[in-house]
């Protein structure tokens, strides 16, 4: 017979609520922000984003190589003569490595937020989000690799030859 699920940490288990939270008990007009609705609930949500980004660039250093990357490689895929869905995936792969990039960040700084202290979950979070973007790195170069290598490898070959 298995042994019942032992929680990782020492933690204590999660308790409920007394009484079951209903949707109707909380509304868009308890939460201050919430506030805006429509074109001032966009633009403020546009605003946050740019601010995510301009952080993002001045403060993350993988996020910085990663848009370098970007940087690079875009100009590279409308220069490959490949189909337009050819190269939505060339850009999109490099478009899923930062936004994955970000997701990870703010992982990161949520666990930083709740606790400077070393511990286990905290690790296992902060590794969830560096795996998520490797994974998103190794998708990439695939991507690139199973399309723009057989150009690249003609050229070099016309080059050669």
């Amino acid at each position: 017979m298995s042994k019942p699920h032992q929680p990782l940490s020492s933690d204590p288990p999660l308790q409920r609520p007394a009484q079951p939270v209903q949707s109707s008990d909380y509304s868009v007009d308890q939460n201050p922000h919430k506030g805006n609705r429509g074109l001032a609930r966009a633009w403020h949500a546009g605003i946050n984003s740019l601010s995510g980004l301009r952080y993002a660039v001045l403060e993350e250093s993988a996020f910085r190589q990663e848009l370098t990357l970007v940087v690079i490689l875009t100009p590279c895929a409308f220069l490959l003569p490949v189909s337009v869905v050819e190269r939505i995936l060339l850009l999109g792969t490099l478009l899923v490595v930062l936004m994955v990039e970000l997701l990870n960040s703010s992982v990161e700084a949520a666990i930083d937020r709740i606790s400077l202290e070393r511990h286990s979950l905290s690790k296992r979070a902060k590794d969830f989000g560096s795996a998520a973007v490797m994974l998103a790195l190794v998708l990439c170069g695939g991507t690139w690799i199973a399309i723009a290598g057989p150009h690249v490898m003609r050229w070099l070959r016309a080059l050669a030859g």
